[in-house]
């Protein structure tokens, strides 16, 4: 039997739209003799969902859409997609986390998710109650089980993840399938497919029964979904994948154990670049937006920012802005107008040295007798910051900022000035992967995208003469360092200082400015995830707080 898996890139809320895209799936699937069709999880609604949910008219809907769809698909083949069900109960959360089978022409039957993540990006708990049925069907003689996403991530053996009670895989196993479904919206991070595989592969062979594995593709929001469905034999052997970060429908034979394995460049750059492309690509493309624009500084930020632009959305479509100051070096100025060149987008040049002597003059009486301080390079990046969304709002393009995870976390960052925007394209990459995805993109055989001299200068802000950022900082590979190991490993101090045997004036420096530095990220704009754990959904710190271990 041929299980077709519809890896398509589904927008939130538009029903219609989505049912356009299961329908047309269905169709490439049939002609490539798919009897089973299943789509990711939560399709009909798109993921995630979010507060749509607490929505009853459009709940009802999204059952509506199941009717329409059975409805409307071949009767010799069944599909299984990802939607909503209410929780007919009585008691607990209102809805269910659904897997709908449809299959006949028949009245659809329905499965529930077991597992509800509340970690990280993912808050189900908050609108799902989960369920303990067993879930299991028949199709033409096989026997098939379902699972939805995280009901598959919580075996013991694997080590995976072990939060939960409760194991669905078992009790399905009872049942003794022939094939392990998996309806999953599994968003990206760097080496997530890796593991995803790992796991997979173990349930395969542990169970002996093969195992497929539906996921979702494309932005929504600051979460990307890379794709890369696939299937393992009951050996445990990979015997399908699907394409990265692109739509697909992934024909799997689980009688024969044959499939097609797609090409993948799982290097941390290559994950990096295509899922900031899908990602600003997807962000535009769903919210209307049809152009960008960007403050170019000469620096590698706004170079590696421009570049994704100008690939997700054609440079026709990219406008940088200099905006010198009596600061900008001529280099910086110089490797701005070449990366133009090079990348073939707009540019316009608004010298910005009136409006701060404008500035200086009005501000004279509040500020007389004080000394100079930051507040005057902040004055720079605030009025660069109220040029370039002049220009957004009388084009109708949007503002993408161009700050990285580093300056992120520590705020050396400007509010109202160079954090302002609408999507933050690099914010969930160090400064140290900044520049190695610079040099992997000149790598690739389009010669020096980004100016080498952009590269090889030390990074600088410019907002004062001679000023570099290590003035300031650590150097980038010791900062993103402690970083790294306190945002995304969740260690403490004396954790830090253990693994790494830096000084500790400076890991307890940097301890304090990530968290005094909270209030600037609870203000910018929403940022692409990359790594396991961006300043974003996924991050819930308090601002007003006195702990610092």
């Amino acid at each position: 039997m041929k299980i077709a898996l519809l890896q398509l890139n589904w927008t939130v809320g538009d029903l219609e739209g989505n049912i356009k895209l299961i329908l047309d799936g269905v169709d490439k699937a049939v002609e490539r003799g798919a009897k089973i069709c299943v789509t990711s999880e939560l399709a009909l609604t798109g993921y995630p969902p979010r507060d749509l949910l607490l929505n009853s008219d459009f709940v009802l809907r999204c059952r509506n859409a199941v009717s329409e769809l059975s409805r409307k698909i071949p009767d010799d083949i069944a599909l299984i997609v990802g939607g909503v069900d209410i929780n007919h109960e009585g008691c607990g959360n209102p809805l269910r986390n659904a897997a709908w089978l449809i299959e006949r022409g028949g009245v659809p039957r329905v499965f529930y998710k077991w597992l509800l993540p509340t970690y990280d990006v993912f808050d189900e708990q908050r609108y799902f109650e989960p369920s303990e049925e067993c879930n299991f069907f028949v199709f033409d003689g096989v026997r098939i089980g379902v699972t939805i996403c995280e009901d598959v991530w919580n075996d013991r053996e694997n080590g995976t993840n072990t939060r939960y009670g409760s194991n669905p895989l078992p009790a399905i196993m009872e049942n003794k399938p022939d094939v392990l479904i998996n309806l999953s919206a599994s968003p990206f991070n760097i080496g997530k497919q890796l593991v995803r595989e790992k796991m997979l592969s173990s349930i395969a062979s542990k169970y002996k029964v093969p195992v497929v594995y539906a996921n979702q593709v494309g932005g929504n929001d600051d979460l990307v979904f890379d794709g890369r469905s696939c299937a393992f034999d009951a050996q445990g052997t990979l015997i399908a994948r699907g394409k990265s970060f692109q739509e697909d429908v992934v024909i799997v034979n689980v009688k024969s154990g044959t499939g097609k394995i797609e090409e993948d460049d799982f290097c941390e750059e290559s994950e990096a670049w295509n899922a900031m492309v899908l990602g600003l690509h997807d962000y535009l493309a769903k919210t209307g937006f049809k152009k960008v624009v960007l403050g170019l500084s000469g620096g590698i930020d706004s170079a590696l920012t421009a570049a994704v632009a100008a690939e997700a959305l054609g440079p026709e479509n990219v406008l940088g802005v200099l905006m010198p100051s009596p600061y900008s070096s001529k280099g910086s100025i110089d490797d701005s107008l070449e990366l133009v060149q090079n990348l073939g987008i707009k540019s316009i040049t608004i010298p910005i040295q009136e409006l701060m002597q404008n500035f200086e003059k009005a501000l004279a009486p509040a500020f007389a007798g004080l000394p100079e301080n930051v507040t005057e390079e902040n004055i720079q990046s605030r009025i660069r910051g109220n040029l370039v969304m002049a220009i957004s709002n009388k084009m109708g393009a949007l503002l993408v900022t161009t700050g990285n995870k580093s300056e992120l976390a520590v705020g050396y960052c400007t509010i109202y000035g160079d954090m302002a925007g609408g999507l933050a394209v690099i914010s969930d990459l160090y400064k140290t992967l900044v520049f190695r995805v610079c040099r992997w993109l000149n790598e690739q055989g389009m010669g020096d995208v980004i100016p080498v001299a952009t590269i090889e200068k030390p990074p600088s802000a410019e907002l004062r003469p001679g000023q570099k950022d290590e003035d300031s900082l650590p150097p980038y590979e010791v900062l993103d360092r402690i970083i790294e190991l306190r945002v995304e490993h969740h260690m403490s101090e004396i954790e830090i200082l253990k693994e790494t045997g830096f000084d500790p004036e400076i890991v307890q420096g940097i301890l304090r400015l990530i968290k005094i530095s909270e209030f600037k990220r609870k203000q910018a704009a929403p940022g692409l995830k990359i790594t396991s754990r961006a300043f974003g959904t996924g991050w819930r710190m308090p601002i007003a707080c006195r702990f610092t271990g």
